[in-house]
């Protein structure tokens, strides 16, 4: 049976959008990247693909942004479907507690990574999905699965934002050099860490990384990428670890997988129901979508919609 959706979605997400602006609170674009940081912090968007086939959209939902982190839940898909399991050899499953970008625990655990969504092992799962190719090549196994994923072919890499990425990216390579230090991975840093930028830097609009989603959200009709078990797997990983030592908030206030980007977008599945995409550049201490964040809260709360139960 095909999950019913609240009356009134369409026009709650129009009075949410214009609630954003009126509250104006956006927080602050990520400063450390050039490119985002010049981003004007008062913009919003959201847009929701539901099982039926429709997207129900307001704010700037044309508008393409860099998802960043984000494509983190796409190079995890994909370099799961290249070697599976023997991933978790080299990373773990576990929340960080530590900012994205922390080398801390990096160094605690020699060079095993919490989790696959934090930067550390966002670069090895990018090591390990382009082992015994050259960059091109994988990054464009990458853009086709989420072009796939989306059914839209006009999905691509930023050029201006990876390039300002490369500039600037000295704690990315820091980590790359201290996960080579300990045999965690099997490419040179550099070819790595350039490969993990410029994923950093595809672009998209909410309505195309909504639609991106609904694979992880079982609906039907959705490209089927990837196992149903599989789907659940990352779902969990993105419920536990996709907003970094904000995921615990995040999974209160929201109760739904998430995974967010610096760039101030927000992946978010309710399961059999609906894949939802946000976002507004500006960001909170989490580094996380300020505003974003907000309106997450504000859609799970008006659908009702969480993995635990009404």
């Amino acid at each position: 049976m095909s999950p019913t959706f609240p009356e009134g979605l369409q026009e709650f997400l129009h009075a949410l959008n214009r609630d954003i602006h009126a509250g104006a609170d956006w927080g602050i674009p990520a400063s450390y990247i050039p490119e985002l940081a010049a981003v004007d912090p008062a913009q919003f968007a959201i847009s929701v693909a539901m099982a039926d086939g429709r997207t129900l959209s307001a704010g700037a939902h044309t508008k393409r942004f860099s998802i960043q982190s984000v494509s983190k839940v796409f190079t995890l898909a994909s370099a799961l479907g290249r070697i599976g399991d023997a991933l978790w050899a080299r990373v773990g499953r576990e929340p960080s507690g530590t900012a994205f970008n922390s080398i801390a625990l990096l160094e605690q655990e020699k060079g095993r990574p919490r989790n696959p969504f934090i930067n550390a092992g966002a670069i090895v799962t990018t090591d390990a999905l382009l082992d015994g190719r050259q960059p091109r090549e994988a990054l464009a196994e990458l853009i086709q699965f989420i072009r796939a994923a989306a059914e839209d072919e006009d999905i691509h890499i930023d050029k201006h934002v990876a390039a300002s990425e490369e500039a600037t990216g000295h704690r990315n390579a820091a980590l790359a050099h201290y996960l080579y230090s300990f045999d965690n991975l099997r490419n040179e840093p550099d070819l790595t860490l350039g490969t993990y930028m410029h994923q950093c830097a595809i672009a998209m609009t909410t309505d195309q990384l909504a639609r991106s989603g609904r694979m992880l959200a079982g609906l039907d009709g959705a490209p089927r990428l990837i196992s149903a078990r599989r789907a659940r797997r990352i779902n969990a990983l993105m419920m536990t670890c996709g907003h970094y030592d904000g995921s615990g908030d995040f999974a209160y206030r929201v109760g739904l997988p998430g995974k967010s980007g610096v760039g101030g977008g927000i992946l978010m599945i309710a399961p059999g129901k609906a894949s939802v995409a946000v976002w507004s550049p500006g960001l909170n201490h989490y580094g996380n979508s300020k505003a974003g964040t907000e309106a997450a809260h504000r859609l799970a709360n008006f659908t009702g919609w969480s993995v635990f139960g009404g």
